[in-house]
């Protein structure tokens, strides 16, 4: 069984693996990320900040189920997006969205309740394939890995609640 600080570790590392993967993509292989590109990019981040938190901090029951749960509501917003995205990506032509300026342009012209929508709603260059590894593309690979992260916080839960029964 992996202790809540080994997997807490894992995942971390995961998440700085697939963030330098996508700045490589970014600046090395010149693919321009789209917004909704950014938005998992961003819940990446937070779904490690969260386990980096959990691992520095080593918490009893009620914290490591806090940092499950938050680590797994990060993981939905991710896989919502790259849902969102993949849809895009296999939609009809008369179905993509209009493109639009970059994410940055999007918050500083849109109030930002505004701006939010129009990033989740996405753009018509999200739409867009430009890589593919072993036939998926960039949102494909991202939700098996918020779904492999979503998985270890449900294991991590299921775990706490075996290991550290709530005492009265």
């Amino acid at each position: 069984m992996l202790e809540f600080r080994t997997t807490n570790a894992v995942v971390f590392l995961a998440c700085v693996g697939l963030l330098a993967t996508a700045y490589y993509m970014e600046y090395v292989m010149y693919l321009e990320p789209c917004p909704l590109c950014m938005v998992q990019r961003i819940a990446f981040v937070l779904v490690g900040l969260t386990c980096l938190s959990g691992f520095l901090h080593n918490p009893g029951r009620r914290g490591r189920i806090s940092y499950s749960i938050v680590q797994l509501t990060f993981c939905v917003i991710g896989a919502a997006s790259a849902g969102r995205h993949i849809w895009l990506q296999n939609a009809p032509v008369d179905k993509i969205p209009e493109c639009f300026p970059g994410i940055s342009t999007i918050f500083a012209r849109n109030p930002l309740f505004d701006a939010v929508a129009i990033v989740f709603s996405g753009t018509g260059e999200c739409a867009e394939i430009s890589w593919t590894f072993l036939g998926l593309t960039i949102p494909e690979w991202a939700m098996v890995a918020f779904v492999c992260f979503a998985c270890v916080a449900i294991y991590q839960l299921a775990r706490i609640k075996r290991t550290h029964p709530k005492t009265t």
